[in-house]
């Protein structure tokens, strides 16, 4: 997705799944958009659906399910402790990717005016879409929530944005607006006192802490309130909570990552908690994570320690390792990272088994030789990736874990990349057949299909090149598992080695095939001199492996 919005609507309904599902599949009716989590609380009595797409697409979808969750949902029999004023309680826009504020304020504007408009709901518009100071705040809004409604609106300072000012005890009403991503953040402490990490929040928190005189006292103000000594960040809050019986938590929220991100909070919690003599062991991220928090965490690690790494998807990694989000659970980018989360699969790699053998079976020249390379290198890549998972967290192989979460990172990477060569390799054959029917009736027309064809035949020969490279890669992979990795799975460090020099050795085939057409000897002597170098280095690291792994049984 070029442009991607994300919207969070809570829904006053957390126990009827019927319900739940029915808003789900109104939101998941619409093209471009991607449901990625639904997440229903039964003691609240509400629903948290969180979805992205283009701002069109999520703008229609917001409406399809609120239209859904109103016909639904009646606020007259309602009951739950989550603070709530309305069936679609609240309807946020977020700009995630190459959108603007101003967008995601104009979208609001919209579903406001349609939901007055069509349904019937009196609308109020917050955060950065409020039309008045008082409203910025979701909580001054709601204050006296749903049964206060038919009183609050015989105040004509409560008049809605949208819709008229009269109390519709079926649907209540709907807050929406623009407001920054919220991400939900934890960092773990070794220690099982949960007021040390309390004591941290109140430093680092916004609102800090109430000051207090020699006796323990409150210091009240000349305006009667508690005075306070302010936290050391803006637009975070925070508290001290347990993960466990073991291990005590400082709990935030951030309000604005691009103000203070995440490694700000993390590297602060570290000075305290060494100050009261305890240390940070780990942290998560609860709920999803925008790619440019990770992005800008891991470009401080790597200048902090002098690593230079400009590409993107290893600027994450690295943060994942410095913030340690895997201590507590590996961290799996695909299912936290929104925009990998939303990335498609080519045709091919989305495809169910059967039907990819069926395809491959087919009279069709394409998926062939350098596709199945690619799935072959995947194959071993995910062998590996499920040995590192049966390593992590067993106190056996307590002294490798560190080691172990890192190559499993770079493992998981390595699939990412080889899933998606499969269609790439379809892709560039289909390239080349494409340049072949190009016109051919004059001399102009046959040179530039002359060209296309050379071309095409190059990338057709680099692109196996990239999966024999990647293949030959998960050799190093497995070489680790083999060592170091659970020994109930070593077996299977034998297979992902096996796969691995299987893909790399296929790769190549499907190189020389191409190789042989093309015309530049610059670039086939070049090809060629790298490949043999693959071949051999894969073979050397296959046949070690084996060794390794034939002397443990």
């Amino acid at each position: 997705m070029e442009k991607i919005v994300e919207c969070v609507p809570n829904f006053s309904e957390g126990r009827d799944k019927s319900v739940i599902n029915a808003i789900s599949a109104a939101v998941e009716s619409v093209e471009g958009v991607k449901l990625l989590n639904v997440d229903p609380g039964e003691d609240f009595n509400r629903t948290v659906y969180t979805f992205v797409g283009g701002p069109e697409a999520v703008l229609e979808a917001a409406f399809r399910g609120a239209k859904v969750g109103i016909a639904l949902i009646d606020m007259s029999k309602h009951k739950g402790e989550h603070a709530r004023m309305g069936a679609l309680d609240v309807c946020p826009f977020i700009p995630i990717k190459s959108v603007t504020d101003d967008s995601c304020i104009k979208l609001s504007k919209k579903f406001g005016e349609r939901m007055a408009k069509e349904l019937g709901v009196p609308v109020f518009l917050y955060a950065k879409s409020a039309t008045k100071p008082e409203r910025v705040r979701l909580p001054d809004i709601r204050k006296g929530e749903y049964e206060a409604l038919e009183e609050k609106f015989k105040d004509p300072g409560f008049k809605p944005d949208y819709g008229t000012p009269v109390f519709v005890p079926k649907s209540g009403v709907t807050a929406t607006g623009c407001r920054d991503i919220l991400l939900a953040y934890n960092i773990n402490l070794d220690t099982n006192d949960k007021s040390v990490a309390s004591k941290i929040s109140g430093i680092i928190r916004t609102s800090g802490v109430i000051k207090k005189d020699k006796d323990g006292n409150k210091i009240i103000g000349p305006d009667g309130k508690p005075e306070r000594i302010p936290g050391r960040f803006k637009g975070v809050q925070a508290g001290g909570m347990m993960y466990d019986e073991n291990i005590a938590q400082v709990s935030m929220n951030l309000l604005n990552y691009r103000d203070v991100n995440l490694h700000d909070v993390f590297e602060a919690v570290k000075e305290e908690a060494k100050k009261l003599g305890v240390k940070v062991t780990g942290s998560e991220i609860v709920g999803v994570v925008p790619k440019e928090s990770l992005v800008l965490a891991g470009k401080f690690y790597s200048k902090k320690e002098g690593v230079k790494i400009t590409d993107e998807d290893e600027l994450v990694s690295f943060a994942i390792d410095k913030l340690r989000l895997s201590e507590l659970y590996t961290f799996k980018p695909e299912e936290k990272v929104i925009e990998y989360m939303v990335e498609e699969t080519g045709p091919l790699a989305s495809m169910k088994i059967n039907n990819f053998l069926n395809e491959l079976a087919s009279s069709s020249p394409a998926p062939g030789g350098g596709s199945v390379a690619a799935l072959s290198g995947a194959l071993g890549t995910a062998l590996s990736s499920m040995v590192y998972n049966l390593t992590i967290g067993k106190e056996k192989y307590e002294d490798v874990q560190d080691e172990i979460k890192n190559t499993l990172e770079k493992s998981e990477r390595i699939r990412k990349q080889l899933t998606e060569l499969i269609d790439k390799d379809t892709e560039a054959f289909n390239d080349v057949m494409k340049a072949f029917k190009m016109p051919k009736e004059t001399e102009e027309q046959k040179e530039k299909r002359k060209q296309a064809i050379q071309k095409g035949y190059k990338t057709a020969a680099k692109v196996p090149l990239e999966t024999a490279k990647a293949c030959e890669k998960i050799l190093d992979i497995a070489m680790v598992v083999a060592e170091k990795g659970n020994k109930n799975s070593i077996t299977d460090a034998a297979v992902s080695a096996l796969m691995a020099q299987a893909g790399v050795k296929s790769a190549i085939l499907n190189i020389k095939i191409n190789l042989g057409s093309i015309k530049d000897d610059e670039f086939v002597e070049r090809i060629s001199f790298e490949i043999d170098e693959l071949q051999k280095n894969a073979d050397d690291k296959a046949n070690e492996i084996m060794k390794i792994v034939e002397n443990s049984l």
